[in-house]
């Protein structure tokens, strides 16, 4: 009887065992079956700590790829109070980016491997029919314009009110469309028939030079640097650009719409850095057939003119315009802006054959 009493509360304790364990998983995991999947508890957010937001990285862009500096080096910049952002304290919140970013430092070496990336990409990009160019840009401005938002965040964040940063993208995305519509009508503009004395036909017809170096203006950070890129890259042209340094983050997020677009890799290339560093570089390199420098320093630019001249380069400085001005369609866009980098080749041909 004692025997049978000791059984019994052993084969309870193991009952009361297996009880506990099937509680405990049922805890984890419904085995409740619908159909052959397994029925999981809902979750329960209030026992999850608030997620850890996920920093970009700023890149440049290089070849078609999101390279960083080869020196390793980086310069920081500071963006606006996160209140301003947007208008109210949970827009801001929006932004994952803490107050200060670094964003890389080029070198002499990234202008190289620049240069190189635009060198290799020019032949198949000059070889492209006009008509296929320009819709390779107009496929540029439907990205931009779904990333309309992003962009205009990123210009504020660089400062400029939202009132102005919309502003800006909105002609910066009617800029890409004007020399979109422009890449296969300038030809008719700039060639021509020239009269001769004698049995022969004689044309003159533009040409792209090349690879083009191109200073970016620091303001406006977007519509300063799509007005400078895009005559030159309409023209059947690569570039190396070099963006402006007070807000080079908006020039990453371009790229970004550059890079989902259908633009081959290498056509444009855009670096990060400090111009009174880079633009010699620009000037210096032999594989550069032009430069169109946008920089306050006179210094600077005299520099960059004697620097371009030795290798007989066609070197373009300006004092950047205001910003009222770079919006104006009469002054900042135009068939001028192309035929700055285009070369003219003209023709012989006899009669009759």
């Amino acid at each position: 009887m004692e025997k049978k009493e000791t059984s019994g509360r052993a084969t309870r304790e193991l009952e009361r065992d297996d009880a506990s364990e099937s509680a405990r998983g049922a805890s984890a995991v419904d085995s409740t079956r619908a159909g052959d999947a397994l029925r999981m508890k809902p979750y329960d957010s209030a026992k999850v700590d608030a997620r850890v937001r996920v920093n970009k990285a700023y890149k440049m862009f290089v070849g078609g790829a999101f390279v960083r500096s080869e020196s390793g080096r980086y310069f920081q910049v500071k963006g606006a109070p996160r209140e301003a952002d947007l208008g109210t304290e949970a827009d801001a919140d929006v932004d994952a980016d803490p107050d200060t970013v670094n964003v890389p430092r080029g070198s002499r070496k990234d202008v190289r491997d620049a240069v190189l990336a635009a060198k290799t990409a020019w032949t198949g990009w000059a070889k492209r029919t006009a008509y296929n160019r320009g819709q390779i840009l107009y496929r540029l401005a439907e990205v931009m314009e779904s990333r309309r938002p992003e962009l205009t965040k990123s210009l504020v964040r660089g400062g400029e009110t939202l009132t102005a940063a919309t502003s800006q993208v909105d002609a910066s995305i009617d800029r890409v469309v004007f020399y979109a519509g422009f890449a296969d009508k300038f030809f008719a503009l700039l060639a021509s028939s020239n009269p001769v004395a004698g049995p022969h036909f004689n044309f003159s017809v533009p040409e792209p030079m090349g690879t083009i170096g191109v200073i970016a203006p620091d303001r406006p950070a977007l519509l300063g640097l799509v007005s400078t890129v895009l005559p030159v890259i309409a023209g059947g042209n690569t570039c190396v650009a070099l963006a402006g340094e007070r807000d080079p983050r908006t020039s990453v997020v371009w790229s970004e719409c550059i890079a989902t677009s259908d633009m081959p890799a290498g056509v444009v290339n855009i670096l990060t850095g400090h111009a009174k560093e880079l633009a010699i570089h620009f000037a210096k390199h032999r594989e550069v057939a032009g430069m169109d420098a946008w920089m306050v320093d006179p210094d600077l630019r005299k520099a960059v003119e004697s620097e371009g001249a030795d290798s007989v380069k066609r070197v373009t400085t300006h004092v950047p315009m205001d910003a009222d001005a770079w919006a104006d369609e009469r002054k900042a866009q135009g068939l001028g802006w192309i035929e700055r980098f285009l070369e003219t080749k003209t023709i012989w041909h006899p009669l009759g054959l």
